[in-house]
């Protein structure tokens, strides 16, 4: 077994922060997450040290952003299950300043990384939104910092994926770990919101399922997950995860790893990969996309 995997909300909190993820307490070297906390007029200064960031609104607007004497703006949403949102890359070593303008919460996904780039501002309309799966395994990724996306970080990698309630995602399950069969070795954080179907709303009770494991047995973890989880997956395969009916699932992916090249390649579980043969001739779930960057999408 590989330490603590799941971290149920508020196991990572600590003062200000509702998540305070560093390789340290994950148990590897580079991906990183804190989920900061601002009230109205607050403002925080992070010092990024060894690491690159992107701070991601999740649920606050008019989030203003000095990264190293740079200020962006960004206009942000009021969930996850909202709309889309804009972005600011934040280089090795920056100091970060938020400032909110209301009360709300901002993730910022961290990576260990030898390059410093400039400070940059991600526009909420330049995501790119792909739908992945059909039927029932249908999800929609919002590849804000997908490498083939987002070129400009050393390490960093970063997507969401929201999932209809009732659907699987990460499915089938695949790895990206030191196995000679994959292409590249990336740790992986998954951060969970659940909602509430047919709102924009995070639900108390509401909740999900993930599944973690190796070929190997030593890890075998198959948990439920609630709003504010966290599930770090330092190497085997994972997936899927499962929305309960009435509950849509939210999961914003930080990966990092010591490859040369940023890449989010996989290899899926040779046991379930024929299931993606099965969505060939099989329609996509209409209810994906969910949101864009003007909002939810009327269905």
């Amino acid at each position: 077994m590989t330490g603590r995997l799941h971290h149920p909300a508020g196991t990572l909190a600590t003062d200000g922060f509702h998540v305070h993820l560093d390789p340290a307490t994950a148990g590897w070297a580079y991906s990183g997450l804190q989920v900061v906390g601002l009230g109205a007029g607050e403002s925080r200064t992070i010092e990024l040290g060894g690491v690159e960031a992107v701070v991601l609104p999740l649920g606050i607007i008019d989030l203003a952003v000095d990264v190293d004497g740079t200020p962006f703006t960004l206009q942000g949403r009021t969930s996850v299950f909202a709309r889309v949102s804009d972005f600011a890359y934040a280089p090795l070593g920056a100091t970060v300043t938020l400032t909110a303008s209301t009360a709300g919460d901002v993730a910022i996904a961290t990576a260990r990384c030898e390059q410093r780039l400039e400070p940059r501002y991600g526009a909420a309309a330049d995501v790119v939104i792909d739908v992945f799966g059909a039927g029932p395994a249908t999800r929609q990724r919002n590849a804000f910092m997908a490498p083939e996306q987002w070129p400009h970080a050393d390490r960093l990698m970063c997507v969401e994926l929201l999932t209809p309630d009732g659907n699987w995602s990460s499915y089938p399950p695949h790895r990206h770990d030191e196995s000679p069969e994959c292409p590249v070795n990336n740790e992986e954080i998954y951060y969970f919101r659940i909602g509430v179907a047919g709102t924009a709303d995070y639900s108390d009770d509401g909740f999900g399922l993930h599944r973690t494991y190796t070929p190997e047995g030593d890890i075998d973890e198959n948990v439920v997950v609630h709003d504010g989880d966290v599930f770090c997956v330092p190497r085997g395969y994972h997936g899927p995860c499962i929305a309960a009916p009435g509950y849509p699932m939210y999961y914003l992916n930080v990966l990092a790893g010591p490859g040369g090249e940023r890449s989010m390649a996989f290899c899926d579980d040779p046991a379930h990969h024929w299931v993606r043969d099965t969505w060939t001739d099989m329609a996509p779930d209409p209810r994906v996309p969910m949101t864009d960057e003007q909002g939810r999408l009327p269905r």
